[in-house]
Order: structure tokens, then sequence, then C-alpha cells
């Protein structure tokens, strides 16, 4: 097994001259973008999934990963030849409030490779204490590193712009988590993920050096990120942060197309690349809910709800933009980027709307129509996912039937009020479809190109990961595969493309879930 080290960040950034000396010890870096890092070795890794396409994609045949070298490598027990484990400094605004260094507490990256001309880091999460590492972090649970694991590939295969996942390793170590924050600590089996990425590069690595009055770590830091992860603007920094407020922008709008919530927008979980990162706390909104929230943490609060990602996007580049006025060639630069987020977003909204309800063109009329849905979509609790594929089936407003498996009180449609709310809409929505002179199976296909059957719910990660902690794989394999064709309706998998089931909708892990998740 080789693989093709090319390590930039270690070598052109700043390094913590003590992490060699402090041994992993939790403390302020300073002046330094990295720390070398160690890994912590475990006692019985094993193998339970991988990607193969992201395995080909770094450099490594099917035989490379099932090899024990692999195992060990990717558990952290053993170094490759030209690896130099790291973890890096950064900061962040957490809940709309600064909460100085962070950094990677619980990842350690092994380095930067290089294959068919793309570059990946190759991340560890859960792979032991690093010099940033908070009270008991360092290691993850399984349940965390499964939900990890299937929501960088799902995510991947839904078209939205992410993190991907190479393995999942069982560590054979237990570690303690007190899930929901309630003083139950417990014991759980621990598991370690290799992600990948071009760059982990977050907002919040500007940030700290900042907040710090460190412009020159930051200027340098700024300089490297251009040049290594935006080699086409030659180092045009008034581009480069044009380019990441216009991939956030997309980001968010592909979040809301598949009906995702992240759960944890803090800028320290903001991607430069305008990646999906930090699978934590997620969801898939079940009955559309625009203040709904998979996180525990945030459930008095909603900031970070269904409805307010976009609006935390901007907040989040704010931030962004605040931490680099002391190194931007001028503020306009700034503001010209800011300003540009808004009419990606406003643009891409109308796009997005649009795909999701098979619409050639948008008008403004069609505002009044997506909101009059929406509203009644809310009130009527129905599926987000359900309703827009089974849309598609529909010809007029006599299809109601059709749509019926996506509410969750279907009952209620018993009520004259309501049943005829619904009838109207689907009038004006054919109306609307009949004037664009399109056939039934051209605009059913497009609609299905754009709203997936198959989305990762909750309940069903829950499920494969209560299965694992037994000792059964099987049902996580099935979650694998089903995830690589999203879009593609399979008799074999029927079960997986209905709506969350009663049972799971307050139960723990399967709706709501806490940061440490």
């Amino acid at each position: 097994m080789k693989l093709n080290f090319d390590n930039r960040l270690t070598r052109e950034l700043p390094t913590d001259e003590l992490a060699e000396q402090t041994d992993n010890q939790p403390r302020q870096v300073y002046q330094a973008c990295w720390s070398v890092t160690q890994p912590t070795p475990v006692s019985h890794p094993t193998l339970l999934a991988y990607s193969q396409e992201v395995a080909e994609s770094v450099g490594l045949t099917q035989a490379d990963v099932l090899s024990d070298v692999f195992v060990q490598v990717f558990s952290g027990n053993q170094l490759m030849e030209g690896m130099l484990p790291f973890s890096t400094c950064y900061g962040g605004h957490q809940f709309g409030h600064w909460a100085g260094q962070l950094g990677d507490g619980r990842a350690i990256s092994l380095g930067e490779v290089v294959h068919n001309q793309q570059r990946f880091e190759l991340q560890l999460k859960g792979a032991g204490p690093t010099p940033y590492s908070r009270r008991a972090d360092g290691r993850a649970v399984l349940r965390s590193s499964i939900r990890e694991f299937l929501c960088s590939e799902a995510m991947h295969y839904l078209g939205v712009p992410t993190t991907r996942a190479l393995s999942l390793i069982a560590t054979g170590d237990d570690v303690v988590r007190d899930m929901f924050y309630d003083g139950r600590a417990a014991a759980e089996p621990g598991a370690i993920v290799c992600r990948v990425a071009p760059s982990f590069i977050r907002f919040g690595h500007f940030e700290i050096f900042a907040q710090r009055g460190d412009f020159q770590t930051l200027t340098k830091l700024v300089e490297f990120t251009i040049n290594r992860d935006f080699p086409e603007l030659n180092g045009d920094f008034a581009a480069w942060f044009k380019t990441i407020c216009e991939r956030t922008a997309i980001l968010v709008n592909e979040w809301f197309r598949v009906g995702f919530v992240h759960g944890v927008m803090n800028t320290d979980n903001m991607s430069i690349l305008g990646l999906t990162i930090d699978y934590g706390p997620y969801g898939w909104v079940d009955n559309l809910d625009f203040g709904w929230t998979p996180n525990t943490t945030d459930a008095n609060g909603k900031r970070y709800a269904f409805g307010r990602q976009a609006g935390v996007a901007r907040w989040n580049l704010q931030k962004l933009a605040e931490a680099l006025v002391a190194v931007a060639p001028s503020q306009q630069a700034l503001i010209d980027g800011l300003a540009h987020f808004d009419q990606i977003h406003a643009d891409r909204l109308a796009t997005t709307l649009a795909g999701k309800l098979g619409l050639l063109t948008w008008c403004d009329a069609d505002n009044d129509l997506v909101n009059a849905l929406f509203q009644w979509m809310q009130i009527l609790e129905v599926d987000y996912t359900v309703f827009f594929r089974r849309l598609a089936d529909t010809q007029s407003a006599a299809d109601i039937e059709v749509i019926l498996p996506a509410f969750y009180q279907p009952e209620l449609l018993e009520d004259v009020t309501y049943r005829t709310m619904v009838m109207d809409w689907l009038d004006q929505y054919h109306t609307r479809i009949a004037s664009q002179d399109e056939s039934f199976e051209a605009r059913r296909n497009r609609m299905n190109a754009v709203n997936p059957c198959f989305v990762l719910r909750n309940y069903l990660a829950q499920q494969a990961i209560e299965a694992a902690e037994q000792g059964d794989l099987n049902k996580l394999h099935e979650l694998q595969k089903v995830l690589s064709t999203p879009y593609v309706d399979l008799p074999e998998f029927q079960h997986l493309y209905e709506k969350r089931p009663e049972w799971a909708r307050h139960k723990a892990g399967a709706s709501m879930l806490s940061c440490s998740s």
C-alpha cells in the first residue's frame, strides 16, 4: 500500500514549536497554524465500512483497503512513509458568541495526498487528544462515527458539496460520553472515521489570528489558502472572498433543496471551500417545519433551524469579512463579496424552487404559489421529501390521493376546509404547469432528478447504530448501498423511502441529537 504525500500545509505555514515538548497537552497555541500531533494507538481496530470510490480517488485499491496495513494506518496505530500527523489551530463564533481558541480537538490529519493531479487531506476523527482538545475530547464513539460516515457519503450522492469518508474503523476501546449533556455519562464503543477533503480550512482559522491581532500569521494563512486551494485566482484576494461567498450561497441552497439541517453552523464549522463539514447533530426535515432544529442545544433559540440557515451563513461570512478586514486590499472587496452572496442566494433559491416544482422558469407570481404551499404543508404536517417526490406523479387536482402518503395526519383532509385548501393549490399548480407546454413524463423526470426519494433520516441512522452496537452491520451496509442512488426508486428499498414512523418522532437519537452525537 502506497500513497503520494505532498504536505504543503505543514511545509508552508508556521508551526507550533512547543508541540513535541508538550506531548499533545491541551493549551493555548500562539503564532502557529498547526501542531505536530501523533495519533494515540487503539487496542483492536476492525474495519466496519469503507468507500471504494473515495479509496480509488486517493490512489488505493480494494486490496489495499482490505489489508491489515490499512486498518493499522487508518486507526492511527501505524504511519506510512510521507505522513506527518498534525492538528490545526482555529477559533470560532458558537451560537453567535466568540468562543476563543477551539482547534482540531478530535481530528488529526495524516497528510495531503496527491493523486491524478488532485489534492486530498486525510483526516482521522477520533484518533486521540490534540493540543486543542477540550475536556473528554479526542476520541469518538461508534454512533457519531457511523453518522459521519453515512452522511458524508449520502450528501455526496445527493449532489451536495461535502467532505467525504474513506473508512469507518471500530477501535475495540470504550469511550465515555454524556450524549444529552444531562449528567448521565456512559461508556460506549469507540470508532474512527477517516474523512477526506481538498482542504479542511474553516472560517475560524482566520478568525483566531484576527482576534489575537496576529496579522502576520493571518496574512500567511490567507496567501497560502489562495495559492493552494484557489490556484485559478492567481492570488486575487477580492476574487477569493467573492468565491467563498458564492460557494457558501450555493451550499445552503443545496441544503434547502434536499431538506438538510446542519444543526450547528458555528463559524468553526464553515468550510472555506463551501463544503458541508462536521456532521454532528444534523438531520433531514421530516414534516416541513422551518423552525425545526435537530440540535438539542439549539432547541430554545433555534438559531440553526431549517429556515434560518441562509441567514446564518450570511452572518458567518460577515464575521469572516471582519476577520479579514485588516489584511484585505480594500474594504470594498469584502462588501462586494457579501453583496455577491445575497445575489447568488436569491438567484439559486429561485432556481431551486423552480426545480422542485418542475417549473421551467421562475416569475414573481410563483412566490405566491410556493408561499401558499409551504403554509399548508406546515399546518398539515406534510413530509418534505415524500411530498415533492409524489408531486411529480400528479397530473391534476384530482390526484390528491397521490400525495396522501406524505401527510403525517391524513385524517385532517377529511375536514372540508383543509381538503379544499390543498385541492385549490393543486389546481393552481397544474394550471401553472400546463402553461409550459411540456409532457408529463418530461416534467416528472426533471423533478425526480432534483427531489430525492431517499434521504438519511435520523431514525434510519439510529437503527443502523443500534444494530452495529450489537455486532450487526447489515443495516449499515444496506444504508450505504441505497444512499448511493438517492434519486432512483428501487423496489427492494421501498421501506426506506417512506415518511418517518410515528415511533421515531420523539425517540432519542431518531429525531433530535446533541453536539456530542
